[in-house]
């Protein structure tokens, strides 16, 4: 995994990131944005277009975070609730978007964040 979207992005979701990827690979939960860790190609656009900061190098997580790396890869790989199975490697956000609607759910990691 190239990227991951921190707790700084939880409820805010600015929406930055998504214009900066030029791979598509980043995908809007319910409650924060997610990169997809196989479509991603590690450029770093979307870290540079946070205005949170939000967005990290999975090299630059630390032990206590590693919850973060481990939902971002969850997001794609376990069924989300209220869905009917994996979003798998969907193939890019804007094409999964218009061919199944916003996915309107978190893993349970991210629903059950404190900030």
């Amino acid at each position: 995994m190239a990227f991951v979207i921190m707790s700084g992005c939880i409820d805010v979701k600015d929406g930055s990131c998504l214009e900066g990827c030029p791979a598509d690979c980043i995908y809007e939960g319910d409650r924060k944005m997610y990169i997809h860790p196989d479509e991603c190609t590690d450029c770093g656009a979307c870290a540079v277009s946070c205005p949170i900061g939000a967005v990290l190098s999975d090299d630059r997580i630390k032990a206590k975070d590693q919850e973060f790396l481990d939902s971002e890869a969850a997001f794609f790989s376990d069924v989300l609730p209220g869905r009917d199975e994996p979003l798998g490697e969907p193939g890019g956000a804007t094409r999964f978007v218009k061919a199944n609607g916003k996915i309107n759910a978190d893993t349970p990691f991210i629903a059950g964040f404190q900030k």
